[in-house]
């Protein structure tokens, strides 16, 4: 009976109590990333019970999570291993609520240094590790983690943003606020999104709208208006307007309404109405007069000049108190377009000497005898914005008007005027503009642009146009979880682009087809032996997802090898061609290598990933153009009256020659893909053998802060190999010492070693660490017996 009584004890599944006033929410996390075999439930402290065992520290309770899972997330390696249980050592050590200012801003300093290059703790991968989870529950706890300090450390505030983002953390973050004591107070995690029940909101009834002026092309500024303005009519289960400010007939035009739709379109958002402020004037009109006849508008010839000095030095007009007639007598002189007319405008009078300017009595209408794109010439007198906006928002039934902050001082006046004219006031709520460094959101600044061809025209790849920012990669479901996680937000801040490609590349890493392209500069022809002159495989498009697809890989006796990877391995190494198998390293030299296949060798973990193209007859190459490129801008942000002309980057955009696989050549525009061992990439312009036009492709960045293109600025071509040859070095040294069981001194200084090559290598530009093998299967008519056992 007592072993019986044992094996049933070692089979009973682990439970898992957490505070329910204080969650950890590190192990809330973790549980949810490694779906550990765990039951969950809330009391009066975080404990964990498999029998006799008890765990009640953050850090015990994460590794016994973790060593029940196959996920990973205690790393793929010694090395990482031991990496791993640094940084939870030192979240237990440095970042707890014992901690000084000054010695939390040491630890901040530490971790900002660590997350300058890496997306998560143990480098590129988008799958965060037990280091990650354990030191952002640790921060997320830390008053000292405020506002100021996200700012002075720019990477770790990036790393965090990117784990809020994270599915994991977003369902323990569910979790949390369905079980936690709803008193006890808490640090609200980043990224979250800052949104507030609109005020008076009925579901069903809310009606908000985006109001562009049809005067160019949307950017990313305007998307956050947009998607903001459609998130809250779908919460609310309510209607998005669409109109057209066509308020000033010298800037409006119907070629760029059809750009703003197509922009919309391109955002996937679809409005439920239609409409144009003009298809108000004649009613504006009546509104104007009507506020005149009751003594709160009034006629005004002063200058222009000295309307704004007086405005300023807070002092009322000449005209301000004229009768009535004879404001409506110059009212009509303004609708005939008279030289009298043209010399007036209509003002509000409100209180030409209150604190606020914008209620120093503002400009309702002015005489413009031109053309409107819609109206013609049936009108000479134009409303401003302010006037038209709270007039139009009331009537089409708005409920709720969303402003950018930049709008506030003139809240009380769009009050005003729907009080004077008894009209229903829509509710108002501000929120932050959106700002981004390194580039610009004027439109007098990015014209310039394209007309001194710094660029290629207003989606151009460099630009923050809607139309610029999807050509460079970035997906519709990236930019939309990017703007709902700033959320409605009064907080203005200049935003990094890193961020939102983080973001981006969490949507396309799980779909993107990987292929094979290979730099055409200085390529080298292997011959391999144990295989057949000519096979193919059937592999995977994408190693961890079925639904994309196979692809055909043609293998022969000979193939073709970067120059750069030959330089790095040597004779008697084993070798992985990725997609196919294990190699053995006959013979190396500048010009050739000699190759071995070993079907039966299985070992791909600490091998050396190489790229390949197979010599074969149904292979033909695709010639590739690659573009990467550079911000336009090389300061963050250029103050106001700054001449932004002075920061404009000499270079933007660097350009490569590769060779790809003939899968390549079917690839369509605006495909995102991934080149294994290089990145993501979008088609910009498909293969077109008949017409000799090359496939092109634009690198997608993936959120970190040095681009390509700056790194390539900074080092040639023999800086790079120098570079590259070092971390080969390294790496054969690792290896022969992992696996002559050296000592651990030993290796962990090769492993330090090894660390500091690559990152050398990466402050160059050089090659991301390279990926796993992706697995492969035979063709079933093509594949010859001795090509039958690819990596796996």
């Amino acid at each position: 009976a007592e072993p019986r009584l044992r094996t049933v004890t070692t089979v009973t599944m682990a439970t898992l109590t957490l505070n329910k006033e204080e969650p950890d929410l590190a192990v809330l996390a973790l549980v949810k990333a490694v779906k550990a075999a765990v039951t969950v439930q809330w009391g009066a402290k975080t404990v964990l019970n498999h029998g006799s065992l008890e765990l009640s520290s953050t850090a015990a309770i994460c590794r016994y999570l973790a060593r029940l899972s196959q996920q990973g997330v205690l790393g793929a390696s010694v090395f990482q291993q031991a990496e791993v249980d640094h940084w939870v050592d030192f979240a237990a050590r440095s970042l707890t609520r014992r901690s000084t200012a000054e010695e939390l801003g040491k630890a901040l300093k530490v971790l900002n240094d660590h997350l300058e290059r890496r997306t998560t703790f143990l480098g590129n991968s988008a799958d965060p590790s037990l280091a990650d989870f354990i030191v952002f529950g640790a921060l997320e706890g830390l008053s000292g983690w405020n506002d100021k300090a996200k700012a002075q450390f720019g990477h770790v505030q990036r790393w965090a943003s990117f784990l809020a983002a994270n599915g994991s953390v977003k369902a323990a973050l569910a979790d949390r606020d369905a079980n936690v004591v709803a008193s006890k107070p808490r640090a609200r995690i980043a990224d979250q999104g800052k949104f507030v029940d609109l005020e008076d909101a009925v579901e069903g009834q809310v009606v908000t709208r985006f109001p562009p002026e049809a005067s160019g092309y949307l950017h990313i500024g305007h998307s956050k208006a947009a998607l903001l303005n459609e998130y809250f009519a779908k919460k609310y289960k309510g209607k998005l307007i669409m109109r057209f400010d066509d308020t000033n007939p010298a800037k409006e035009s119907s070629e760029f309404e059809k750009v703003i739709l197509e922009d919309l379109a391109m955002l996937q958002i679809k409005p439920d109405r239609f409409t144009h402020t003009s298809d108000h004037f004649d009613n504006l009109l009546k509104y104007c007069e009507q506020m005149i006849k009751e003594g709160t508008a009034y006629a005004d010839d002063t200058p222009s000049e000295k309307m704004a000095e007086e405005r300023a030095s807070k002092k009322a007009s000449a005209n301000r108190d004229i009768p009535v007639a004879k404001s409506l007598e110059l009212w009509g002189e303004m609708i005939k377009g008279t030289e009298i007319g043209r010399r007036c405008c209509i003002r509000a009078k409100i209180d030409y000497a209150n604190d606020n300017g914008a209620l120093r009595d503002p400009v309702l209408y002015r005489c413009k005898p031109e053309p409107h794109v819609r109206t013609g010439t049936k009108y000479n007198v134009y409303p401003t914005y302010d006037f038209a906006c709270p007039i139009v928002d009331s009537v089409e039934g708005v409920t709720h008007a969303l402003r950018t902050t930049e709008y506030h001082d003139r809240d009380p006046q769009y009050a005003w005027i729907c009080q004077k004219l008894r009209l229903r006031e829509p509710k108002i709520w501000d929120y932050s503009r959106l700002s981004m460094v390194y580039t610009t959101m004027s439109k007098r600044q990015l014209t310039w642009f394209v007309e001194n061809k710094k660029v290629d025209g207003w989606s151009d790849p460099r630009f923050p146009t809607i139309r610029g920012i999807l050509r460079h990669g970035l997906t519709v479901a990236a930019l939309r979880e990017y703007i709902i996680g700033l959320g409605a937000s009064k907080s203005t801040n200049q935003m990094e682009w890193d961020k939102l490609w983080a973001i981006n590349k969490r949507h396309i890493d799980p779909v993107a087809p990987r292929h094979t392209a290979l730099e055409k500069k200085g390529l080298v022809t292997a011959s391999v032996k144990n295989t057949p002159a000519a096979g193919s495989l059937t592999v995977d498009l994408h190693p961890k997802n079925k639904d994309v697809g196979t692809k055909t890989v043609y293998t022969a006796d000979k193939v073709l090898l970067e120059a750069q990877d030959v330089a790095s391995i040597k004779a008697g190494e084993i070798v992985t061609l990725m997609d196919w198998g294990n190699f053995l390293v006959d013979s190396v030299s500048e010009s050739a290598v000699a190759l071995t296949f070993q079907p039966e060798n299985k070992d791909f973990k600490s091998t050396k990933k190489l790229s390949w193209i197979a010599v074969h007859p149904n292979e033909t190459l695709v010639p590739i153009l690659t573009r990467t490129y550079d911000t336009l801008i090389t300061k963050p942000n250029v103050p106001k009256g700054e001449d932004l002309q002075q920061h404009v980057r000499e270079k933007t955009v660097y350009e490569s020659e590769f060779v790809g696989a003939s899968t390549l050549a079917s690839l369509a525009q605006g495909d995102i893909i991934q080149i294994n061992r290089k990145g993501f990439y979008i088609c910009d312009q498909a293969y077109q053998p008949l017409l000799d036009k090359n496939l092109v492709l634009i690198f997608v960045p993936d959120g970190h802060q040095r681009t390509v293109g700056e790194a390539a600025a900074g080092a040639d071509e023999a800086t790079l190999k120098a570079a590259r040859d070092e971390v080969a070095a390294q790496e054969r040294v690792y290896l022969e010492l992992k696996q002559s069981s050296a000592d651990k001194e030993s290796v962990k200084a090769a492993v330090a070693n090894l660390k500091a090559a690559k990152e050398k290598l990466a402050a160059l530009g050089g090659a991301p660490a390279e990926a796993e093998p992706a697995a492969a299967k035979p063709a079933k008519a093509a594949a010859a017996p001795a090509a039958a056992a690819p990596a796996a």
